[in-house]
């Protein structure tokens, strides 16, 4: 397991915010990729070229096993913690009769 210094550095190589999907981290991988190629760079700029992608293909590598080894809990309470203002709402008052208008359908 990487330790947090290494995967806030490899975060911050990657100009994360603190939290992302595995989407936007893809999305940023490759645009940063693609902005510092060295197919891309011309003359004296390819070798910081060269070093600047190396860096971030192995910040990508310490974030994406980070991702992939994280353990995620399928535990009631801690799917709980993560309701949508809707579920929580009918987990908490459900059916009640008083969220019901005059015909007996919900409002």
């Amino acid at each position: 397991m990487r330790t947090f210094d290494e995967i806030s550095a490899a975060r911050r190589v990657l100009d994360l915010p603190v939290t992302a999907t595995m989407r936007e981290i893809k999305s940023q991988y490759r645009r940063l990729l693609a902005k510092w190629h060295p197919d891309r760079c011309s003359g004296a700029d390819q070798q910081e070229c060269a070093a600047r992608t190396r860096e971030i293909i192995a910040a990508y590598k310490v974030i994406s096993r980070y991702c992939s080894e994280y353990e995620y809990s399928f535990a009631e309470d801690v799917a709980q913690r993560h309701l949508t203002p809707e579920e929580w709402w009918l987990r908490r008052f459900g059916n009640a009769p008083m969220w019901r208008d005059d015909n007996g359908t919900e409002e």
